[in-house]
């Protein structure tokens, strides 16, 4: 599998599969920074997914995980920042069809919706899901416009 530099930002609600998943990247060789919280005492999420949208926005990350309970607010705020495509995947099935039908180069995920070892599937099967281009491409270009 290609190694990404990726962004990973959650909520107290997220941490500790954040955790889970920044550990799983680390061992397999991808770069990654993690833009906190560093707990799971309560705390605003957009504090905690924005900067990683941005980085990636930027370009100093090739895709950005974010999580929190559900995972909705987290995109929504992901998705305010010009550039990012991020989608909240709850199974293998979605994250496949959020990379090949939108090169989403965010992936959102919910820690009261999903276990822990199907967010690690669903961040695995992510990575290593190409965009198919194609018809898709077209798509993509309406969003961005």
């Amino acid at each position: 599998m290609k190694k990404f530099a990726i962004a990973i930002g959650s909520d107290h609600a997220g941490f500790a599969y954040k955790e889970k998943i920044k550990a799983m990247l680390l061992a397999e060789g991808h770069i990654v920074r993690d833009f906190g919280t560093n707990s799971d005492v309560s705390c605003d999420y957009p504090d905690f997914i924005r900067p990683p949208a941005e980085a990636v926005a930027r370009g100093e990350f090739e895709r950005g995980i974010v999580l929190g309970g559900s995972g909705n607010g987290e995109a929504i705020v992901a998705n305010r920042v010009r550039g990012i495509r991020c989608g909240l995947c709850w199974n293998e099935q979605v994250a496949i069809w959020n990379r090949s039908h939108n090169d989403a180069n965010c992936l959102s995920l919910g820690a009261r919706t999903i276990s822990e070892d199907e967010a690690l599937k669903i961040v695995r099967v992510w990575l290593a899901t190409e965009f198919e281009g194609g018809r898709h491409t077209q798509r993509i270009a309406k969003i961005d416009r």
